[in-house]
């Protein structure tokens, strides 16, 4: 009877135990079943709330204060266009418009996670020179997905006149690359309509489910650390082993991630950070750099720009490129689950 008295007593204990617990914002683990106590939840279920903590086990909590308060995802497609610089074909060798439309699904496919669905998330596409039939095709998607996108169709005309004629490395710059030099620009100035985070994406990248509230969570979170905004690249290039950089790793949402130098021209960040280096952007559009993301790297020497391992997207160029395939991923499962 004494033994069931003090068993009634424990109990009671640990209840307000795990109440005080909870009003004061600790959380306590039963190491013996992974179980969080004060959560009700186990150690492998989601922790983490958008826009309120980051829990990374054993590292613990992380206050959100950089909350996010929307995402637009500004599209850049060209379906007309099968490589811009190279005339090697690209993994899986299908054309163009098969990897525009993987890319919008394997997006809108990411946005279905249900930690996404109180965030506000906009959809723009700015096209060039894409058939009737492939725009119908786009379109097509996003009604399978019920979801809503703006559709811009570039006129290069209102940009061509800044566009310098000859690159740095004293070349006559293509009409290929006058044409994306011109997205680029629509791009920015669509960015500079924008709310918050922006994710500024090529059409020939495919996400695995995880990418965007992987990157979302994780700019929260280090953001939050840092107490500024910051840059994030989706892919894991081939070229980033090439080198031996110093780096700094980083904790995210479930990856890990490193500081880099260099990106391509697919990157998220925030409004106040392409509004701080407004003219550094756009000197990318008016000028064909060499390398031509050079006005990017300049940025990256004063702000930080992460990346993943592994990578949450492919970019699909020759598998033998630098910039292409991805290590350490199954990539040919993520092309099959996104089957347009």
């Amino acid at each position: 009877m004494k033994n069931i008295k003090e068993s009634n007593k424990s109990s009671f204990l640990k209840k307000i135990f795990i109440k005080i617990c909870r009003k004061l914002g600790y959380e306590i683990i039963d190491q013996n079943n992974f179980e969080i106590v004060t959560s009700n939840k186990k150690i492998n279920e989601e922790l983490s709330l958008l826009g309120n903590k980051s829990i990374n086990l054993p590292l613990g909590e992380v206050k959100i204060t950089r909350k996010i308060k929307s995402l637009d995802i500004i599209l850049r497609t060209c379906a007309s266009v099968n490589m811009l610089t190279q005339n090697k074909k690209r993994l899986f060798e299908k054309n163009k418009i098969e990897y525009t439309l993987r890319t919008i699904k394997s997006l809108l496919n990411s946005l279905l996670d249900p930690q996404l669905k109180n965030l506000k998330i906009n959809f723009i596409v700015i096209d060039h020179n894409s058939t009737s039939e492939n725009l119908k095709s786009i379109e097509n998607i996003f009604k399978k997905f019920g979801k809503k996108y703006t559709l811009i169709n570039l006129n290069i005309s209102k940009f061509k006149n800044e566009i310098e004629k000859i690159n740095q490395r004293g070349e006559e710059v293509t009409n290929n690359q006058m044409s994306n030099m011109a997205n680029i620009h629509q791009s920015l100035l669509e960015a500079k309509k924008c709310e918050d985070l922006i994710y500024f994406v090529e059409d020939d990248y495919l996400h695995k489910k995880e990418s965007l509230k992987e990157m979302i969570f994780t700019y929260e979170r280090i953001s939050s650390q840092l107490n500024k905004d910051i840059i994030i690249c989706p892919a894991d290039y081939p070229y980033l082993y090439a080198k031996s950089d110093i780096t700094q790793n980083f904790l995210g949402q479930n990856y890990h991630w490193r500081k880099i130098n260099e990106t391509l021209c697919t990157f998220l960040t925030s409004r106040k950070i392409v509004e701080q280096y407004w003219d550094k952007y756009v000197s990318m559009c008016k000028k064909e750099h060499a390398p031509f993301e050079k006005p990017l790297h300049d940025i990256y020497e004063k702000e930080l720009c992460i990346s993943p391992i592994p990578s949450l997207a492919l970019h699909f160029t020759n598998v033998n490129s630098i910039f292409g395939l991805s290590p350490n991923v199954d990539w040919k499962k993520v092309w099959e689950e996104n089957d347009s």
